[in-house]
């Protein structure tokens, strides 16, 4: 029998006052404190790192660092195939560039880069490729990184783009490509490179996508593209009587005032993500996007592309802090003994790195001001 306790007995501290106090929970997990910049990754993932590395990048993944990773697949590959050695050709070719963009007034030795070698990925039938690529990403966003994917054929984006978008719900997705790639299957697969589009419009939705520089696919593909006021074609880049007009000159200042301003192809663009709201945005980059005239190394390739003032100021075009993650594919080296093809993808993945770190640095620059 318990004893009672009487008036102006000593009186215990509340129980609740003196327990520790656990961290607010958000959807059902503690919220642990932010991660420093810096900090070395570990990642446990099937990762082959013997071959060559990007430039000057480090194997050593660290939060925040832009991550290269290639996906030597072309499993599905239906004219040209030998986009599985795109990656380390890429890696090869970059020892020509130099670290500093002209372009961005940018210089990769100022920001956090790795290269974590090329995942490893079975060569039979695509679903499982897309599964690994799929797992992979979603592993780098959680430790903090950048994803930067190196093709490979465009199947592989699928994966990329699924795990990107369940980290950014309301994900905008823009492909640079001279294909609409929206078919609903070819050659019996469904995730074959000519219906990667159609795949990941089932992830962003009908308003999630924007492709630039389509210049071939079916008859239903362009009415599709049309009626959805979603696709930039390259012969608003301006042509005159044949002949491109020049691009004005002028640095590219990552979504503010720039290139794009006077390019109608990267200004259509500018518009049409305007039209979509402030959403994150992964670029896709099929390498075919290009003029098989300065770019003759990919498996498709397809007359009327874009050139290198047209990628610029495209890229121009993206609003400053809205780029999240990206790929660039498609890239055939044995297709070019001059290695041409190489070194100007090798020059695509260094823009796109440069603007993605500075993006994140943009974003991570929002969030401490927006801090009380």
């Amino acid at each position: 029998m318990s004893t009672p306790v009487e008036d102006g007995a000593p009186k215990l501290p509340p129980v609740e006052d003196s327990a520790p106090k656990l961290p607010p929970v958000e959807d059902g997990a503690p919220k642990l404190p932010p991660v420093e910049d810096g900090t070395p990754v570990e990642l446990d993932l099937p990762l082959d790192d013997h071959g060559p590395k990007y430039l000057e990048s480090r194997r050593e993944a660290e939060v925040g660092d832009v991550a290269l990773f290639g996906v030597p697949f072309d499993g599905t590959t239906s004219f040209r195939p030998g986009t599985r050695f795109g990656p380390d050709h890429i890696r090869s070719a970059s020892i020509v560039l130099e670290s500093y963009s002209p372009d961005q007034d940018r210089d990769l030795a100022d920001i956090g880069y790795c290269d974590l070698g090329n995942l490893e990925v079975p060569m039979g039938p695509p679903g499982p490729m897309v599964e690994g690529v799929e797992a992979a990403t979603e592993a780098l966003l959680a430790a903090g990184l950048v994803p930067l994917m190196l093709g490979g054929e465009h199947s592989i984006s699928t994966g990329a783009v699924t795990a990107v978008q369940r980290r950014y719900p309301d994900l905008l997705l823009v492909q640079l490509d001279a294909h609409g790639d929206l078919r609903e299957s070819y050659l019996g697969q469904h995730h074959n490179h000519a219906c990667t589009m159609r795949r990941c419009l089932s992830v962003v939705g009908p308003r999630g996508l924007i492709q630039v520089g389509i210049r071939s696919g079916t008859r239903d593909e362009f009415v599709e593209m049309r009626a959805e006021d979603r696709v930039v074609e390259p012969h608003t880049a301006g042509y005159a009587g044949g002949l491109r007009k020049p691009t004005p000159d002028g640095r590219s200042s990552g979504g503010e005032r720039g290139a794009h301003e006077a390019h109608p192809m990267a200004r259509k663009l500018a518009d049409l993500i305007a039209a979509r709201g402030e959403r994150p945005i992964y670029l896709t980059v099929d390498l075919d996007v290009f003029d098989p005239g300065v770019l003759p190394g990919t498996g498709t390739p397809e007359p009327g592309g874009i050139f290198w003032p047209d990628f610029r100021a495209i890229l121009d075009a993206i609003p400053e802090g809205r780029l999240v993650a990206a790929d660039v594919v498609e890239l055939s080296p044995g297709l070019d003994p001059t290695a041409g093809s190489s070194v100007y993808a090798a020059k695509v993945v260094r823009e796109v790195a440069l603007r993605l770190a500075h993006d994140r640095a943009a974003r991570k620059a929002r969030a401490l001001r927006s801090t009380p």
